[in-house]
């Protein structure tokens, strides 16, 4: 093959693989121009579904022994003390959390403290590293008794009286 013929040869080759690209990248952007109601699903779309709340678990008579204050006993923040009322407490790494506990194992939004018939309830909010009371792995809202470690990356809490 002369050195002419290979030099169109490749030269043709380029010119697919920019075309190539070039192509890749028009359609990239029109699909994140789109807005996604109005992208091509080859199927009728289902209305979306509000999601409720989860049901506060049931709580035993022997359970409603209310604690008036969280505190953390370990942790870079061991000995916080944080009153409780009636307000939930939002725990995790975001500033407009109650406890902002800055540790590479806690998330965001890591977990949140509530209220509910007379004790006090848990809830792992999504959470990469979990929720922890004692050595069980929470995943829906549980009742967190006075005195029961809960962990939270590296910090644990306890309700105490």
């Amino acid at each position: 093959m002369s050195e002419l013929a290979l030099t169109l040869v490749r030269l043709g080759f380029l010119t697919l693989l920019w075309a190539f690209v070039l192509i890749t990248v028009l359609a990239l952007r029109r699909d994140l121009r789109q807005p996604a109601e109005a992208r091509p699903t080859g199927r009728e779309r289902k209305p979306a579904r509000t999601a409720r709340p989860p049901k506060p678990p049931r709580v035993a008579k022997q359970q409603k022994v209310k604690g008036s204050k969280i505190v953390v006993i370990e942790g870079p923040l061991n000995g916080t003390i944080i009153p409780l009322g009636d307000v939930q407490i939002t725990i995790g790494r975001a500033p407009d959390s109650t406890l902002i506990i800055d540790d590479d194992y806690a998330s965001s939004r890591h977990a949140r403290i509530y209220p509910s018939e007379g004790s006090w309830v848990v809830e792992d909010l999504g959470s990469t590293n979990g929720t922890w009371i004692d050595r069980t792995r929470i995943t829906s809202p549980t009742v967190l008794p006075v005195g029961a470690p809960l962990r939270v990356g590296r910090t644990t809490l306890q309700i105490q009286k």
